[in-house]
């Protein structure tokens, strides 16, 4: 994935933990586009899951088929820097399983950017 300069970033969690995600990325400098820093997006959207004998989750019960409303954040690192990024969202997730995708950028408007 290296020959990727950007990667984007899809991080799915409760409304809750939004500031605690932005910090994250904040200091981690993903977002970080040109003269401005702390880009994201985000959207509303609905997780579903069903939690497995011995999990331990954040919200629902073992063996129940949950579904709540969850916020999708989209926010674009660079490649070198998404090991680091996503172990500091890892930190602040509430989630036993945090959904992290991690993809890569085949070209971006501000690639050659530093």
């Amino acid at each position: 994935m290296e020959r990727f300069l950007f990667c984007k970033l899809e991080i799915f969690l409760p409304e809750s933990h939004l500031a605690a995600v932005q910090r994250a990325l904040m200091e981690s400098d993903a977002g970080h586009i040109g003269a401005y820093d702390c880009c994201l997006s985000y959207s509303r959207v609905t997780g579903c899951w069903r939690p497995l004998p011995g999990s331990d989750p954040y919200l629902g019960r073992e063996g129940e088929l949950c579904s709540e409303p969850e916020l999708k954040v989209e926010v674009t690192c660079r490649t070198a820097e998404v090991d680091r990024t996503v172990e500091a969202v890892k930190r602040v997730h509430p989630y036993e399983e945090p959904v992290i995708n991690v993809i890569p950028l085949y070209r971006t408007s501000f690639s050659e950017v530093e």
